[in-house]
C-alpha cells in the first residue's frame, strides 16, 4: 500500500484530465508540473488517451497515471504506455488482480461500506470515493470513514476549487480529484498554471 499513498500524499490535488487532443498533452503536463502538481490522471474518456499518457510520461517530473480504467485490457494498455499507477471508478477482483500481477499502484473507486469491504478483503485500503457529491458528500465519507479507521480516500466527482479545501481537512482524505484545472479545448498554459499553484497551496 506504500506505493499508493506515496502517490497520493505527492499533491492536495490529482486533475481529473480529458484530453482531446495529442498535441495538447505536453503543454498540460509542463504547466501542471510547473505549477506544483505532479500527479496527473489522464482519464481513459478519449480514443487518444492512451497516446496522451505517452506523451505526458516524457515531461519532467510528472507522475502520470491512467482513470476510468474499467477492466484489465484497460489496465494492460495505459502501464504499457508508461502509467505509473490506475485508477478506477469501481471495484472488481479481475482489476484487484491485474494491479497486484504488474505491481501497479491501485487506486480502485468506492462508494458505500460494502464496496470497502470487499476492497478490504482483496487487501486494499486506500480509495478513489466516487462519485463523491452524489454519493452523499462530506457527510456520507464523514459516517463511512468512522467504522473503518485505517481506510484513506482521494474523493472525486463534483468537488470545486471551493469545496476542496473542506474535504481535504478531513483527517481520512489524502487528496481530492478535481477536474476544474484543465478545462476543455485549446489548453491556456498560463491559467493552467496559475490554477494549480492555487490547488498545490491548498494543503501545506
Amino acid at each position: 500500500m506504500q506505493a499508493v499513498e506515496t502517490i497520493m500524499r505527492t499533491g492536495p490535488v490529482i486533475p481529473v484530465l480529458v484530453i482531446q487532443d495529442v498535441a495538447h498533452a505536453r503543454p498540460v503536463a509542463e504547466a501542471l508540473v510547473a505549477g506544483g502538481i505532479r500527479v496527473l490522471e489522464v482519464t481513459l474518456r478519449t480514443s487518444c488517451a492512451i497516446d496522451v499518457i505517452r506523451e505526458m510520461s516524457a515531461v519532467d517530473g510528472a507522475i502520470v497515471g491512467a482513470g476510468t480504467v474499467l477492466n484489465e485490457d484497460d489496465l494492460d494498455r495505459a502501464v504499457d504506455a508508461g502509467a505509473q499507477f490506475i485508477v478506477s471508478p469501481g471495484l472488481t477482483k479481475g482489476i484487484a488482480r491485474a494491479a497486484a500481477d504488474t505491481e501497479v499502484p491501485l487506486l480502485p473507486g468506492v462508494a458505500n461500506a460494502s464496496d470497502i469491504m470487499r476492497g478490504l478483503d482483496l487487501g486494499l485500503n486506500r480509495f478513489k470515493f466516487f462519485p463523491a457529491e452524489a454519493s452523499g458528500g462530506l457527510a456520507a465519507l464523514k459516517a463511512l470513514s468512522a467504522p473503518f479507521g485505517d481506510v484513506r480516500f482521494c474523493p472525486t466527482g463534483g468537488i470545486t476549487e471551493a469545496t476542496a479545501p473542506q474535504w481535504l481537512a478531513h483527517p481520512s482524505v489524502l487528496c481530492c480529484g478535481g477536474s476544474w484545472l484543465v478545462g476543455p479545448g485549446v489548453p491556456d498554459t498560463a491559467a493552467i498554471k496559475a490554477r494549480a499553484q492555487a490547488a498545490s497551496a491548498l494543503r501545506s
